[in-house]
């Protein structure tokens, strides 16, 4: 993976003590020339344990929180790269808490980019996820809405700033703290398995591929770009059936807020996608900020193009799960 852009910058990640925060830290930390790693999140316990496993004199832990605008203005001097992570994302709980899930994943997506453009930060990457595509549910519409203001911030940035901010969306990451994965685990040892519909499909990323994507972001961004990464799905059934093969389902009906199917690229956006390396770029459907398009060399997704976890050319075969998404 190319990382020579990432030399001579200091990076600061939101949210940086969970499951993908602590996988980039990991791995800028191997990479020569960075100036500084900033860790930058609420939980003093969890940055004590990343400061215990990562020997590296780079590194600088800064505890606070993305509602709090001022204590942003001064974690972000001097500051050249920010990858925006931090996000309130349990859907059930932000369903019963809604006030708090608007706080941090919009309102404080905004304090991020203000943030940013007030202390001359270079680059933005918000991350970003499926369930913003088509949202049915309080997070997804929370991410769907954060994705709006990084992309149309552009717009506001002005002539003389030198920030752009752009996205990353991916699915649902295999190993992560709450994964379904986990959760079968957890569930096999009282031998049975609950399921909330035979019918559902899900994308599924590991966090070493979503890191590399993120980089690769990174290198390729211009401004107000979505990447989207080029990955594989299956039926949650089938999954449970290699993780537990032994252990029996229990249907218990989908829960609220919950889709059958999820999206990473909408049928609308699909009509300004490029394909490019082994990323999906999803082009701003406005650019008044003066952008001028790194990609239009590349091609454009065909006509019909769809991503969605049940279409039958992504869907993984039940006795190919195990090795394509490395399950052990």
């Amino acid at each position: 993976m190319k990382s020579g852009h990432l030399r001579g910058k200091s990076i600061l990640v939101t949210g940086g003590t969970g499951t993908f925060g602590k996988a980039l830290v990991r791995r800028l930390c191997t990479v020569p020339g960075i100036t500084r790693i900033i860790v930058l999140s609420r939980d003093e316990y969890k940055q004590d344990q990343m400061r215990r496993e990562f020997d590296d004199p780079r590194l600088r832990f800064l505890i606070g929180d993305v509602r709090d605008p001022k204590r942003l203005h001064r974690a972000f001097n001097h500051v050249d790269i920010v990858i925006h992570a931090a996000a309130l994302k349990q859907v059930p709980a932000l369903e019963y808490n809604p006030v708090e899930a608007v706080e941090t994943n919009i309102i404080g997506t905004r304090n991020v980019i203000e943030a940013a453009f007030d202390c001359g930060v270079d680059k933005v990457l918000f991350i970003s996820t499926d369930k913003a595509v088509q949202p049915i549910n309080l997070y997804g519409a929370t991410k769907m809405c954060a994705e709006r203001l990084a992309i149309a911030a552009n717009s506001y940035r002005g002539r003389h700033s030198r920030t752009r901010i752009s996205v990353m969306r991916y699915g649902n990451v295999l190993g992560s703290r709450g994964s379904i994965v986990e959760l079968i685990e957890k569930q096999r040892p009282s031998g049975t398995v609950t399921l909330t519909d035979e019918r559902m499909t899900r994308f599924w990323i590991h966090i070493e591929s979503v890191v590399d994507c993120v980089i690769n972001a990174l290198r390729l961004m211009e401004s107000g770009e979505i990447f989207v990464p080029s990955i594989r799905s299956s039926r949650v059934v089938d999954l449970i059936k290699v993780v537990a093969p032994r252990s029996p389902l229990k249907i218990i009906g989908i829960r609220p807020g919950e889709k059958l199917h999820e999206t990473l690229i909408s049928e609308h956006e699909a009509l300004h996608t490029k394909l490019v390396e082994d990323l999906f770029v999803v082009e701003p459907e406005f650019a008044d900020w003066g952008r001028k398009s790194p990609f239009a060399k590349f091609r454009s997704v065909p006509k019909g193009f769809s991503y969605m976890s049940n279409d039958a050319d992504r869907l993984i075969p039940r006795e190919r799960i195990k090795k394509e998404l490395r399950i052990i």
